[in-house]
């Protein structure tokens, strides 16, 4: 019974740190990469389609994303999606491509995606906290129903808390890694 909350527990925090770590590749850092471009959804014949969906998404440089619709019909509203997304570049479009051309970050710029990082990676403990509560709420039923004893009770929730400790402490090693990367130059 216990060893099943164990597992459950890390489970569903491992998720949020997987999930900690989709957010971050939002995030702008010193090179782009096409993630900023997730989410952006197009009209392709009546359906709402994701921009990969429909054609190849690539960084060509540290500074540059190309994005080449397998239908060039596509390339308007391709536009349009992405002038919508308002990611902070305008699109180019040459009548076969996509180009987006980013500008180096601005230390101002970097110091604010390092405060996103920062708050994301806090939403992240909160959902582990979350996940600790909900642990320690199925320990103390158990402890309820008189399953377990005061003893493996007073246990359950000291590991429940060394399992929280150690993801409080990955998410906060992944927030310093990816401070390092949006602030080095």
């Amino acid at each position: 019974m216990l060893a099943d909350i164990y597992a459950e527990t890390k489970e569903h925090m491992e998720k949020s740190i997987e999930a900690l770590r989709r957010d971050y590749k939002t995030l702008r850092t010193g090179k782009v990469t096409t993630a900023v471009l997730d989410g952006i959804k197009i009209d392709y014949y009546g359906t709402a389609t994701d921009l990969n969906q429909v054609g190849s998404v690539l960084a060509a440089d540290a500074t540059t994303i190309v994005v080449n619709p397998w239908e060039k019909n596509l390339l308007g509203p391709i536009e349009k999606a992405i002038q919508n997304a308002n990611i902070g570049v305008n699109p180019n479009n040459d009548g076969e491509v996509i180009k987006l051309f980013f500008p180096p970050m601005t230390v101002d710029q970097r110091k604010e995606s390092a405060k996103q990082a920062k708050t994301m990676t806090d939403n992240a403990k909160v959902a582990i906290r979350n996940i600790r509560k909900n642990s320690n709420d199925k320990a103390k039923n158990l402890h309820k129903e008189k399953e377990i004893t005061d003893d493996e009770h007073k246990k359950a929730q000291d590991e429940i808390q060394k399992i929280t400790d150690s993801y409080v402490a990955k998410a906060d090693e992944t927030l310093k890694a990816k401070e390092q990367e949006i602030l080095t130059v």
